[in-house]
């Protein structure tokens, strides 16, 4: 297996796909194949086909990536096969099984190994009330609370959210969620002193899927569409933008970052990207974001479809 991503000219003959990244001008018949098959494509100039990725330089951007790539070489490469592997309009539950599975995976591979042992051992701070909750008239406010960490995503965190949303979930009186985070950001993805303390990746599979945030924010959104709404700020990374991209609505504040940084621990989106940012965004941008490592503002979210709103 090559640790480089293959890159292709649009204009080149169509062939085997696989990890290929496309540049070139977006037109004609082999560039439709390329567009369609490549992970995604790097372009230089405008582009409304969500296909395609603009960033300033293309040769630097493609240095970039393939330095990435070469560093975490199965974690791209099972990353390119999941994404692969969604169809949006497939069950939700499918698609999280799949991601839940290769996530495991890699939680078994060398890279993640590699990882854990650059950032030593780490202690998970407990704070209280990890997530709040109130209800004002039929309108649930659900909120990430520990600031201290920019409302870093924890096993605790994740009881304390599932427990507020069962609200929402079971009582139809509830007609509108609100989901947002106190302090400086929404969240800003796992907390990194978490990763690696389940006993086995077996039951880290069967703790995110039987006990998945993402299942029951894509139950209640079905029922309540863009009512089920996320306020996200500051900070929106990894599985924050992951289970926000869920909610019917995602309004966005102007100073926002957000991004899927996965790949530098060894690990793809394990809190639904794969589902929810994809549905969104489409599997090509998506790969982009996992495998370039690059964040996004709040105004390239909305031309993309990430966020719906940027508020004022």
């Amino acid at each position: 297996m090559s640790d480089e991503p293959r890159v292709v000219d649009l204009a080149d003959t169509p062939g085997a796909a696989g990890l290929v990244i496309g540049v070139g001008v977006p037109a004609g018949d082999d560039a439709e194949f390329w567009l369609r098959e490549a992970t995604f494509t790097l372009v230089d100039r405008p582009s409304a086909d969500r296909r395609t990725v603009q960033v300033p330089d293309v040769d630097a951007a493609l240095a970039q990536i393939s330095e990435r790539v070469a560093s975490w070489p199965q974690t791209a490469a099972v990353c390119d096969d999941v994404l692969r592997a969604f169809d949006p309009a497939a069950p939700t539950f499918a698609g999280l099984i799949t991601e839940s599975l290769a996530y495991s995976t890699l939680q078994s591979g060398r890279e993640f190994a590699r990882w854990l042992a650059e950032r030593g051992p780490k202690t998970v701070p407990l704070l209280p009330d990890p997530v709040v909750s109130q209800r004002d008239g039929d309108t649930l406010q659900v909120a990430f609370n520990r600031p201290q960490r920019h409302n870093a995503f924890s096993t605790d965190a994740r009881a304390a959210l599932l427990e507020a949303l069962e609200v929402a979930r079971l009582d139809t009186s509830v007609t509108a969620l609100v989901l947002s985070g106190n302090g400086p950001s929404f969240c800003s993805g796992g907390d990194l002193a978490e990763f690696g303390t389940f006993e086995d990746p077996a039951s880290a599979h069967l703790a995110r899927t039987r006990f998945s945030p993402a299942l029951v924010l894509d139950e209640i959104s079905a029922r309540l569409g863009a009512a089920c709404q996320a306020v996200v700020h500051g900070q929106v990374l990894g599985s924050g933008l992951e289970m926000a991209a869920f909610c019917g609505q995602v309004t966005c504040h102007p100073d926002a970052t957000l991004g899927l940084p996965e790949l530098a621990l060894g690990l793809i989106p394990g809190a639904g990207g794969t589902v929810s940012v994809t549905r969104r965004i489409g599997r090509w941008r998506t790969a982009y974001l996992v495998l370039s490592g690059a964040t996004i503002d709040a105004a390239t979210a909305q031309d993309w479809g990430l966020v719906d709103a940027v508020s004022a």
